[in-house]
């Protein structure tokens, strides 16, 4: 149970640390919202790792922690419809036989996106605000994609047995 915690707590330190970065990195599109989505290859890995409640909890706490830290409550709402949709949406896509991480991790950034674009047509009653959603999803899928591959190439490191392996691993 300790090497498991101690492994869950280094995976949400490296979420954070990734939304930190994230944070740093001005994306040249000029479209609000859009973002890289490094965070999200932590909670891949814990996906694929541990499996959902280790994963959802992860999230959660790292968006929460986020929010706090580097945003405000607004953050927080966005960032939460976001990663709670992205997670449903990549916990089923895991579950789909001959859906690679890559897939599942495409799936998800996409489901971020749609979700966050979702709750900011509600809050601010602008169905004009959906022009945004082509090319959000079109950098949700490049970003998932890439986010992806580098969770593929992680886990193919990891030795195959030992306390983060909790679930077959059939899905590499």
């Amino acid at each position: 149970m300790g090497k498991k915690t101690a492994m869950l707590g280094m995976l949400l330190a490296f979420a954070l640390i990734l939304g930190y970065v994230e944070s740093l990195l001005p994306l040249p599109f000029g479209i609000p919202g859009m973002k890289l989505g490094l965070p999200n290859l932590s909670v891949l890995l814990t996906l694929y790792l541990f499996g959902g409640r280790e994963a959802l909890a992860v999230n959660l706490t790292r968006v929460m922690l986020s929010g706090f830290l580097f945003g405000n409550f607004s953050t927080v709402l966005y960032s939460l419809s976001g990663a709670l949709f992205s997670f449903l949406i990549m916990s089923i896509g895991k579950r789909i036989k001959g859906l690679s991480i890559t897939g599942v991790s495409v799936a998800g950034g996409c489901a971020h996106n749609l979700a966050q674009v979702m709750v900011a047509v509600l809050i601010t009653s602008t169905g004009q605000i959906l022009y945004y959603l082509p090319p959000l999803i079109a950098c949700g899928s490049l970003t998932g994609f890439g986010l992806g591959l580098t969770a593929r190439g992680v886990l193919g490191h990891l030795p195959s047995e030992g306390p983060h392996r909790t679930e077959a691993d059939s899905t590499r």
